[in-house]
């Protein structure tokens, strides 16, 4: 990592990180998926996950969020170490990965019903309606998500992910596959629980930076670079992102071989 980038067991005021992970490691077989990340998240504190395809943004949401057993590492969250099997495990999380967690064969408001009695949320019926609502979509709660859009189902998804009223999401590209009226719906709902410590990974530099207060650049299952958004300009960020996931490298590499050949060829 950058000599710029924060301690990972940096906790801000005082008391205890919303998130914080140690050495998190995920092996299948040999290869290291994640590799030793380690990194915390103020309470209140919008991070993104940026990285290339592969880059292990996936696998390290999915272990915080209870989905998938580390090979070793830990998480805390709110200072309490959890793991895969907790039943406390997501009890103040809320998740939404590629899997929406829809049944197809319910209605929307009947899978929200299902999921909020899972989570033991009180008044069901009442927040169901709420959250519905919250996400737009109150108008379509009798209908099954098999007829839904991706952008509809995304956010049901959302809806279910808020329902116990977490006071953490981590969200695993929210943005893809979504066209511009569908980032633009995903936007306001996302600014109206600006108070939640949000984890969200992406690899849309220009959604993503407008969207984080900070930012953690992950290849080949390490962190890279871990950068506060207010301290770079878009332009540094994108350097510093093109140098961290080796695109300047590989085209340097590209004009070095290219220069090579036009002078064998003189």
């Amino acid at each position: 990592m950058s000599g710029d980038q924060p301690s990972p067991g940096v906790e801000d005021g005082g008391g205890p990180p919303a998130i914080r992970a140690d050495d998190l490691t995920k092996r299948y077989g040999r290869f290291p998926a994640v590799d030793g990340v380690s990194f915390s998240v103020a309470d209140g504190e919008t991070v993104g996950f940026f990285g290339a395809n592969g880059a292990g943004k996936s696998t390290t949401l999915r272990m915080l969020a209870g989905l998938v057993r580390p090979t070793a590492g830990t998480v805390h969250f709110g200072g309490a170490e959890r793991s895969l099997g907790d039943p406390d495990a997501t009890s103040g999380v809320g998740v939404v990965t590629h899997d929406a967690m829809l049944y197809d064969d319910l209605t929307a408001r009947e899978n929200l019903r299902f999921h909020a009695r899972l989570h033991g949320v009180d008044g069901v019926d009442d927040r169901v309606e709420a959250v519905l609502d919250d996400v737009g979509l109150a108008d379509r709660g009798s209908r099954r998500p098999a007829t839904f859009s991706h952008g509809l189902r995304k956010r049901l998804s959302l809806a279910r992910a808020l329902l116990h009223d977490p006071d953490v999401l981590l969200l695993d590209e929210p943005y893809s596959g979504l066209d511009q009226r569908g980032v633009a719906d995903l936007g306001r709902i996302l600014d109206g629980i600006d108070d939640r410590t949000v984890l969200l990974s992406t690899h849309d530099l220009e959604l993503g930076l407008a969207r984080c207060s900070r930012a953690l650049v992950l290849d080949r299952g390490r962190i890279q670079v871990d950068r506060q958004i207010a301290s770079t300009s878009p332009s540094e960020f994108e350097a510093a992102y093109r140098r961290a996931i080796g695109l300047d490298a590989e085209r340097d590499d590209q004009s070095t071989g290219d220069r090579s050949t036009a002078l064998d060829q003189r």
